[in-house]
């Protein structure tokens, strides 16, 4: 009498398990790291706070509406995003041709060209800015090329501040749009060749809209990295031209109101993510018209 084989017992999935219990470790750092302080933050900012006293306990909505109703942080929150802004736009117009340019290079050149792109990161950043203070001081030569100019003092303007953003920047404009260039099949531009059309009209018909990502990506890290900037604009605008990451060091370490510090930097950081995915967002939606 012939007898049935079990079944046999199905196994438990386990292929994912490898990859969640190796995620842990950067879970728990990023928590850590990045989500608790910033937790932290967000309820000092509501926090009550006196002069004489210190913070208070009890919570309370009174930091955001002096922020949000005083026309004096309201002018530093727009000069900060405009100054981004076209810190932004200049990185855009140098970055992107001199990506192109490096992308078509040969090996050993570009290698050169590429390090010396890259070797301004290898440079302290406060000791960057006390250069172009020097260059741009009353005593410095483009200090004097623009009082020659009468264009006036350049130290302490807003002009100083966007020349040393702009240096500081370019690199994180130039490498994501080189890092697109490099991944465009070459093909493409000699089939546009081909079909007569011109170098201009393969840069703006063929070339530009596949490099839009790194464009978008470079345009991301330099908006948000400048308009959080502080050496740059405390160095370069001086004690008056302040910008936000400024004002809120002042509160934190000079005013010693640190419930009105961590407002103003939380309204910095949802200001920022709110004029950042709205960007993304039109330049995703052109670039996808562009494309078909």
């Amino acid at each position: 009498m012939s007898t049935l084989a079990a079944a046999p017992t199905p196994k438990p999935r386990t292929e994912g398990l490898p990859a969640i219990l190796g995620s842990l470790p950067l879970t728990l750092l990023f928590l850590t790291l990045v989500l608790t302080p910033l937790g932290l933050t967000l309820l000092l900012s509501f926090a009550q706070f006196d002069y004489n006293t210190g913070i208070q306990p009890g919570h309370t909505l009174e930091q955001y509406l002096t922020v949000l109703t005083d026309s004096y942080f309201l002018e530093i929150f727009w000069r900060t995003f405009w100054i981004s802004g076209l810190t932004t736009l200049v990185c855009v117009l140098v970055g992107a041709p001199e990506a192109y340019v490096l992308s078509r290079m040969g090996k050993p050149w570009r290698t050169i060209f590429l390090l010396v792109v890259l070797s301004p990161l290898l440079v302290s950043l406060v000791v960057r800015a006390f250069g172009w203070s020097l260059l741009l001081g009353p005593n410095g030569p483009l200090g004097r090329a623009a009082e020659a100019l009468g264009l006036g003092s350049l130290l302490y303007t807003p002009t100083a501040i966007i020349i040393g953003l702009v240096h500081v920047m370019l690199p994180f404009m130039v490498i994501p749009v080189w890092t697109s260039l490099q991944k465009l099949d070459p093909a493409v531009e000699q089939a546009a060749y081909s079909l007569n059309a011109s170098r201009m009209q393969t840069l703006w018909r063929v070339i530009l809209p596949q490099t839009m990502p790194g464009i978008l990506s470079g345009s991301l890290i330099v908006f948000g990295l400048s308009a959080s900037s502080f050496a740059i604009p405390a160095l370069l605008g001086g004690r008056r031209l302040k910008m936000v990451a400024t004002i809120v060091y002042d509160e934190f370490l000079n005013e010693l109101n640190w419930p009105l510090g961590a407002a103003i930097a939380m309204l910095l950081l949802v200001a920022n993510l709110a004029i950042m995915l709205s960007y993304n967002r039109v330049v995703e939606r052109s670039y996808r018209r562009s494309l078909g």
